[in-house]
């Protein structure tokens, strides 16, 4: 008899068929939705508060498990327990647990892999590239590369930054900077939780000496703008491509990347105007420089060259490698300044020998404007009275051409 009345119920439970609730006693119901789909629930009140809780769809929980299910929720509200509670903080621990077991899988080398895929794309210099991925195998993987990134603590770090710290000073810093954005973005990947050991402010900062108290900040050698006519006249009568691209680096002011990589498209000889693509610069800006008669004639000297590079290296879609301009120097006998130290040059020959605004002399050198409010209200890159400072730059460093 028994069987019989659960196999008429269950029969009944298949044929409900119209949008609505089919009770089936007890608080336990078939929830039957407007497409047809079929689910249990199990209807309460707790402390004054209806309350609802599914219990699985009909196609995969039989009416059996459904009453089961429902029997077993009911013991704990008997108890004053609130199944739908439990449901979630076990649903919670369950979570956790699996965060910890794909934590425990994902060590920091990984991590780190991962992140710098993600970031590469928005990185210009190829140099700064090979420096994170270089620094991290260094010093970084041969201490916790291959520990579980939720595993790594201040102690670990600490192995890492202190034995470089008063010797290499610099690198230690950036180090410590890659090593803590790694962490953020495990923490926000589920990978870690808790504080980042690499923090500075407020926890390392307390057991490492500044750096300020170290050693004092090492700026580019820069050739003496006094010394300068000297230096290109000597320069100028050195042959090849990596001399030319260093005396345009100094008639335009420009970083030593921004010319090894400047192409032939970008330079417009009628305008005499040279125009930096955005993905090459600093600032992620588009920067026009005004070419002086001085900078069009370096052009001209290597306007034969091949490829579409402007200073080609030893293949002519190859570009000049970045050791170029420094090994000209070295052959120079000039190994105490360096390629970007002649942007210090021009700054202070503007500044004590013209009388050209400053920020007409910080857009020339591509820096941005400090002031927001000033940056918004001019929106134009001063171009005319920048060709009239680089014309002037031009004869001072060279003579008139």
């Amino acid at each position: 008899m028994g069987q019989e009345i659960q196999r008429l119920t269950a029969l009944a439970v298949t044929r409900a068929s119209k949008p609505g609730l089919y009770a089936d006693g007890a608080g336990l119901y078939l929830r039957v939705s407007r497409n047809g789909s079929k689910s249990w629930a199990l209807r309460f009140t707790l402390r004054g508060k209806p309350r609802e809780m599914g219990l699985g769809g009909l196609t995969k929980v039989t009416l059996a498990d459904a009453r089961k299910k429902a029997a077993e929720a009911r013991l704990l509200l008997s108890d004053g327990r609130d199944p739908l509670d439990l449901r979630q903080e076990e649903d919670a621990k369950r979570t956790k647990e699996e965060k910890l077991a794909a934590a425990r899988g994902m060590t920091f080398e990984k991590c780190a892999e991962a992140y710098i895929a993600a970031h590469e794309p928005s990185w210009r210099n190829e140099k700064h590239k090979q420096q994170w991925r270089n620094t991290i195998a260094t010093y970084v993987a041969p201490v916790f590369g291959k520990t579980p990134v939720q595993d790594i603590d201040l102690d670990l770090v600490m192995k890492v930054i202190e034995p470089i710290w008063n010797t290499k000073t610099e690198t230690a810093r950036r180090i410590r900077g890659r090593i803590e954005v790694i962490l953020d973005w495990a923490k926000v990947r589920g990978y870690r939780w808790g504080e980042n050991p690499a923090r500075w402010r407020g926890q390392m900062d307390q057991l490492l000496p500044a750096r300020s108290k170290l050693n004092s900040v090492k700026h580019h050698p820069a050739l003496p703008y006094s010394e300068l006519p000297d230096f290109m006249k000597a320069l100028r009568a050195i042959p090849g491509n990596s001399a030319a691209a260093l005396e345009f680096v100094i008639l335009t002011a420009a970083r030593t990347s921004e010319v090894i990589y400047s192409k032939r498209a970008e330079i417009d000889f009628k305008k005499k105007l040279w125009i930096v693509p955005a993905g090459r610069m600093k600032s992620r800006r588009e920067h026009r420089v005004p070419l002086s008669s001085a900078a069009i004639a370096v052009l001209k000297r290597v306007e034969e060259e091949k490829g579409e590079y402007v200073f080609p290296g030893r293949s002519p879609d190859a570009p000049l490698s970045n050791m170029a301009l420094l090994m000209t120097l070295g052959r120079m006998n000039r190994a105490d300044i360096t390629a970007h130290g002649f942007r210090s040059t021009f700054r202070d020959w503007a500044a004590e020998c013209t009388n050209f605004p400053s920020e007409v002399v910080e857009i020339a050198l591509a820096h941005m404007i400090e002031g927001k409010t000033e940056a918004a209200y001019r929106r134009g890159d001063l171009l005319e009275k920048r060709r009239q400072l680089m014309d002037q730059w031009a004869e001072y460093s060279v003579g008139r051409q």
